[in-house]
């Protein structure tokens, strides 16, 4: 059986985006990542999904425990170009960028950050090239009140483009 798949159906989908982060031992690790959401209320719980071949995919797994910063509108690309499009494995992501060590002790990037979420993996499912870590929230705050950076804004003002193992399509893809 053939599926009529219309890629560009994909791209009307709307999501923010993030950096998850996480820790293996010593190392600290993050990446930009859309796949994003809350999942129920009581108890709070989150899911991410993550390629499974990414250094922060290794991390969760080897801490279990994630955190997640909401990107605002303005970041540079230059630094949304560092978790997004760099390999943790070449590079130590968080040198130049402001960050704490949370609860659940993953890091938490501050700079162009509007909330922060924490949780503790409670489940992970494997989706074909990637995993989903569903987790319970143990900490969140807001930093400060702006506008969230969307996957919209990111492709259409920002001209930005999608990672090799980004969980989605853009148009530019399918042109």
């Amino acid at each position: 059986m053939e599926a009529n798949l219309d890629k560009r159906a994909l791209y009307s989908l709307s999501y923010g985006l993030y950096l998850v982060s996480s820790r293996k031992g010593d190392k600290l690790n993050g990446q930009v990542a859309n796949a994003v959401m809350q999942v129920t209320a009581d108890p709070v719980s989150i899911a991410v999904c993550l390629h499974k071949d990414n250094l922060t995919t290794e991390c969760i797994r080897d801490s279990g425990v994630f955190s997640v910063s909401v990107l605002e509108e303005d970041v540079p690309m230059t630094f949304i170009g560092t978790f997004g499009f760099k390999c943790g494995r070449d590079i130590d992501k968080f040198r130049n960028c402001s960050h704490e060590i949370g609860v659940t002790g993953a890091p938490l990037v501050l700079d162009h950050t509007i909330a922060l979420i924490e949780a503790r993996v409670i489940n992970e499912v494997e989706i074909f090239t990637h995993v989903m870590f569903f987790g319970e929230v143990v900490a969140s705050r807001v930093i400060k009140e702006a506008r969230a950076l969307t996957y919209a804004h990111y492709h259409e003002v920002k001209k930005g483009k999608s990672p090799k193992n980004a969980p989605t399509f853009t148009l530019n893809e399918v042109r």
